[in-house]
């Protein structure tokens, strides 16, 4: 292993890239401490200092962008704009066909539907950080009340301030974007995976030493232990797929024979990734929202519904939030994996160029059969989708963890699945330099 590493920095090119990733996710990581213009960065240390965080959608928020958001800098968006539009436009491609045309043009069509995602983006930006602003300026941007810190954020709150504040934040979306593209062409790996990678990684030690503080060391030991098991849980789980074998007749074009080959089919067991647990989190944070903008004026009671989601929908370490929340995730899965993979597709490009599953016949017989399996293999991987996500809440509930828990939820699964991604990477640059790979 170490030989394999010395390897890679005794090659110039990868050597390079290595480099270049790394330089671009340091400046990732120096914008997200840059605070935005008129905000009173004392007064909002203070406030993260004081409170314990927020919840449900912001807090994915706040995860995804390393702890940006809560610290209103140019970079306080991260990356989620860019993963809410590149989610919409795949969903588009079933209501939209002219996406869907694009998708199967190939090269050409595949660089519209990027362009089509990237002014998504900025515009999701744009409504993110007047929302962002407008949070920020009501002084319930940390959710606590009473604390003369937390309602002033800002040091001006005229118009035009809050106008600068809203096109600086989107344009280190943009920033971020290009750092994604760059890292992407001429560096290691997927650019975007690797930033949200790093955001997350960059809360583990605060997380884990408020455990300490809080739990003592015994208790630290034992979340370092389940997160270990946890972690080669997901590594196995994400390995895991159903190969269904495919056979290609021989054909004869010419004087030349083709086909003849045996290959197969891999349905990994997690195909949705971490996409149902985003749903789910969006979905779960609507009753709470509309809960937070209905709240009574001073001496007024307040509304049953209102309480009512107070009690059972804000807090994560409540059993109706976890049950709502596992059954979200089971449903977004199979509905996210019914958009992504169709089996009639599939059967199709099958019988055009002379393949069949052996002891199923082409055409419908073949989209039954790979329909039957997705339907049997995503059951398992749903199930494994909401353990994981449940574990954040659970730690809430058990060891007073807050819900950025670092081995659970969409945390955890992300940074296992960038970290083989690039690894897999890395491993086939040093192979075509006839070196050994870092996978044995």
């Amino acid at each position: 292993m170490f030989s394999a590493i010395a390897r890679i920095f005794r090659t110039p090119d990868l050597r390079r890239k290595i480099a270049f990733t790394l330089a671009i996710i340091a400046l990732y990581r120096f914008g997200a401490h840059v605070p935005a213009p008129f905000v009173d960065f004392p007064n909002v240390q203070s406030c993260l200092r004081s409170s314990a965080g927020t919840e449900g959608l912001l807090s994915l928020v706040n995860l995804f962008s390393g702890g940006a958001l809560l610290q209103l800098s140019i970079f306080a968006l991260g990356v989620m704009p860019y993963i809410t539009a590149t989610i919409i436009v795949q969903l588009l491609r079933v209501v939209i066909p002219h996406f869907e045309t694009l998708y199967k043009e190939g090269q050409a069509g595949q660089a519209k539907l990027t362009q089509y995602t990237r002014y998504l983006t900025i515009a999701l930006a744009l409504l993110q950080s007047t929302t962002l602003v407008t949070v920020a300026r009501s002084g319930q941007l940390f959710g606590t009340t009473g604390i003369p810190e937390c309602e002033n954020l800002l040091t001006n709150d005229v118009w035009w301030a809050q106008l600068l504040m809203i096109i600086t934040m989107t344009a280190g979306t943009g920033l971020i974007m290009w750092f994604a593209e760059l890292v992407t062409e001429r560096g290691i790996g997927n650019g975007m995976s690797l930033l949200i990678f790093t955001s997350i990684a960059a809360a583990f030690p605060a997380s884990m030493w408020a455990i300490w503080q809080s739990r003592g060391f015994e208790v630290f030991l034992l979340v370092l232990a389940v997160g270990i098991v946890v972690v080669a849980l997901v590594v196995f789980v994400e390995q895991s797929q159903r190969r269904i074998p495919v056979q290609y007749a021989k054909r004869m074009v010419g004087r030349r024979t083709y086909g003849g080959t045996n290959t197969y089919i891999p349905i990994k067991v997690n195909m949705a990734g971490v996409v149902p647990v985003i749903f789910a989190s969006s979905l779960l944070y609507i009753p709470a929202l509309i809960a937070q903008f209905n709240q009574p004026q001073a001496g007024e009671e307040v509304p049953a519904w209102v309480a009512w989601i107070q009690l059972y929908l804000v807090r994560g370490d409540h059993p109706l939030y976890m049950a709502l929340y596992f059954l979200l995730i089971v449903g977004f899965t199979y509905f996210y994996v019914a958009i992504t993979f169709n089996p009639v597709e599939v059967a199709d490009n099958m019988k055009k160029y002379g393949g069949f599953i052996p002891g199923i016949r082409a055409g419908r017989p073949t989209a039954e059969y790979l329909d039957y399996v997705l339907t049997r293999i995503t059951l398992p991987g749903s199930i494994y989708l909401g353990l994981i996500a449940l574990l954040p809440l659970i730690a809430l509930a058990t060891v007073g963890a807050n819900q950025n828990f670092p081995f659970g939820g969409a945390s955890i699964l992300i940074i296992v699945g960038v970290g083989l991604e690039t690894v897999k990477q890395i491993d086939a640059q040093l192979q075509q330099r006839h070196y050994e790979g870092l996978l044995r």
